[in-house]
């Protein structure tokens, strides 16, 4: 166990990554916004604490007992709060350690050691290596590792897959509809074809012959969620309550229960676009199952027009609504009905956005695919790992269970 720098590192425009508490995200590194450090304070921050693959990297605070594997080739320096988990090679193989910490032992010893407090739970690092694991043989170890980590890289090849198309998302649509990018690739006789349209109080726009112009919500409904505290669970039946925080998570854990009898079009369905205009302002493809629309909440729909359609130009829009919410200083940020209308959608001539939907289409239930598969195998990997950690499963492997101290 080697405890982080007390001390935090200035910020830099371009460097090492400099991993802080919101980067531990479900088992790995998420370098989303991370912060970052110039060489000569990532030299200096790792000269105690210099991760390398396999180590496991754990939070004290916060979240005490999170934690996330250092994947390969990622050259990064711990924030304050964190300490790095290494595994004594001699009794454990490196790559199991990140399954050691996830299961069921390791929350109880993290249970016994939390020191409660009243602003946040902590850890105290001398009482880390007091943990105790059951720890088995080398050879289940590998077993086990081999058997979660591939579980674990098909997901992580569907996230960066899923990376991928969703940039090639946007760089389609913004050379189809950003206007600048429009006439970059418009030929003379386009540019001569062009219309040139005048809005109130907006800069001109040119658009191609046929096209029109039209606000974001004539083009797909933005139907608002239930309070849903009204529609209390029933017995036994029931759907869990979408709300801002699943839709940021992507599931539906923990999540408050209503009643199935919640009206039909508040039902929500993998694949459906959701919205939410307060608070934390968000457009995503929902694949986290089954459940019903909460308030602050949009499904986004449409019987004239694809899905790619109104959910790229929902997200196209997406940074003027969350800066129109960010000026909202009296009340938690929102956006109203009439932003909606405001925000306009060019639309173009039915035969060329058939022709883009062939392309558009296919890639976006691609997305929706590989979310699908990723949570049917985390389900599945999650599943797996108590049975396979306390013994109950066992893989074709000799070997026999022994109680061990977690080792630094």
């Amino acid at each position: 166990m080697i405890d982080c720098d007390h001390r935090t590192p200035p910020a830099a425009s371009a460097g090492y990554p400099y991993i802080a508490i919101p980067q531990l995200k479900q088992g790995r590194i998420d370098l989303t916004d991370v912060r970052r450090i110039a060489r000569e304070h990532f030299v200096a921050w790792t000269r105690k604490a210099n991760p390398k693959a396999n180590d496991v990297i754990l939070s004290r605070r916060c979240n005490p007992g999170e934690t996330a594997v250092v994947p390969a080739g990622l050259e990064c320096a711990l924030g304050q709060n964190l300490v790095l988990l290494r595994a004594d090679e001699q009794k454990m193989f490196p790559p199991f350690l990140r399954w050691l910490v996830r299961g069921n032992d390791w929350w109880e010893q993290i249970g016994k050691f939390l020191n409660v407090g009243a602003v946040f739970d902590s850890l105290k690092c001398s009482d880390i290596p007091n943990s105790h694991l059951p720890i088995p043989p080398l050879a289940e170890q590998r077993a086990i590792a081999g058997v979660l980590g591939a579980l674990d890289d098909k997901i992580e090849l569907n996230r960066q897959m899923n990376q991928t198309l969703e940039a090639l998302a946007q760089t389609l649509f913004k050379h189809w509809f950003v206007p600048a990018c429009a006439a970059e690739r418009s030929g003379a006789a386009d540019r001569d074809a062009c219309l040139r349209r005048e809005g109130s109080g907006r800069q001109a726009t040119k658009l191609p012959k046929g096209w029109r112009e039209e606000s974001l919500d004539h083009v797909a409904t933005f139907l608002n969620g239930l309070a849903l505290q009204k529609f209390p669970p029933d017995g036994d039946d029931s759907l869990p309550v979408i709300k801002i925080a699943q839709l940021r998570a992507g599931n539906t854990d923990g999540a408050d229960q209503a009643s199935f009898r919640v009206p039909t079009e508040y039902v929500i369905e993998d694949g459906d676009v959701l919205f939410s205009w307060s608070g934390s302002l968000e457009v995503e493809l929902w694949c986290g199952g089954r459940g019903a629309l909460n308030q602050h909440l949009f499904k986004v729909s449409s019987d004239q027009f694809p899905k790619w359609f109104y959910f790229l130009w929902t997200r196209h829009h997406l940074s003027e609504f969350q800066a129109i919410a960010a000026d909202k200083t009296t009340t938690m940020g929102h956006i109203q009905r009439k932003h909606l209308t405001q925000a306009k959608v060019f639309v173009p001539t039915p035969p060329e956005l058939k022709e883009m939907s062939e392309t558009m289409s296919p890639l976006i239930e691609k997305l929706i695919t590989n979310n699908l598969e990723s949570r049917t195998l985390a389900a599945l990997r999650d599943a797996l790992l108590p049975k396979l950690l306390s013994g109950e499963l066992r893989l074709p492997v000799r070997g026999t269970q022994a109680g061990v101290p977690f080792s630094s």
